[in-house]
């Protein structure tokens, strides 16, 4: 095998249409993990990625989470940038006489202010439960322990989630990474980070004998370009978007047709 290190993208990319595992997906996976460490990138939380992890029997593999925000090796924090204070509260009063749901995310904490139609989507689809609590409470609480949010999203009609994304982009596009994954789903993190710096933070802390050519990573959105440039192999799955196909050096099938499973059995001898 030529490659040591194999990092994914979870949601468009490893998931299949019932937001699983395929089981083409688990079998591949279980056949490489030994010679190959496989690490799961995702803008979710941790424990929206552990279950994930236990099913191929990779749990005691690094995590990293809201798209390189956190990086976990087990228990140890090998990297941790925030969204500060301050800006955490000027995305939650962009919301106010809004319908847009604000959820709040720091390591495992979740917090909800509704468990709203946005709140049990987002559960149901991570299998995580949230915290509910209040904006104004959640606010008092990382004003008082002087806590950020690795993430906060924003989940809402349409026209109203652009005009935050406007209002986001004119006010704090200095600071924070305001990423639309969806045209009612906006991601707000620091502008510091990305999939690629984690995977560096691996490469200098976790693996330091391997290199950026060792690494073979699969994603389908734009917060996944980085990394697939730099990666030794970056493989697009077929519903990626057109500018990701672009930067890649391969293309596999769809995340529908378990295209990670397929591109693994193409690049891993048997």
């Amino acid at each position: 095998m030529s490659f040591k290190l194999l990092c994914t993208d979870i949601d468009g990319t490893l998931l299949n249409a019932d937001r699983e595992l395929a089981p083409e997906t688990i079998a591949e996976f279980k056949r490489i993990k030994d010679e190959c460490d496989i690490i799961l990138a995702s803008s979710r939380m941790p424990q929206a990625m552990t279950h994930l992890q236990a099913e191929v029997g990779i749990k005691q593999s690094p995590l990293i989470a809201y798209n390189g925000g956190l990086v976990l090796d087990g228990d140890t924090i090998l990297s941790s940038t925030e969204v500060g204070f301050n800006e955490v509260k000027k995305i939650a009063e962009l919301s106010i006489n809004t319908e847009i749901h604000v959820s709040i995310y720091n390591n495992d904490e979740w917090f909800v202010p509704a468990m709203d139609y946005w709140a049990n989507r987002e559960a149901n689809n991570t299998k995580v439960t949230p915290k509910l609590q209040s904006l104004e409470d959640t606010l008092a609480l990382y004003e008082q322990t002087n806590k950020g949010a690795h993430k906060v999203m924003c989940m809402g009609p349409a026209e109203e989630i652009a005009v935050m994304y406007d209002e986001l982009i004119a006010t704090l596009n200095d600071d924070l990474h305001v990423y639309k994954s969806k045209d009612t789903y906006l991601e707000i993190a620091s502008k510091k980070i990305s999939k690629k710096s984690a995977i560096a933070t691996l490469l200098e802390h976790k693996y330091r004998k391997l290199n950026w050519g060792d690494v073979i990573a699969f994603g389908d959105n734009y917060n996944d370009m980085e990394m697939l440039e730099a990666a030794g192999m970056g493989v697009a799955v077929g519903n990626a978007r057109d500018e990701v196909k672009a930067v890649v050096n391969d293309v596999t099938a769809t995340n529908k047709e378990h295209g990670v499973a397929l591109s693994i059995i193409k690049h891993f001898s048997k």
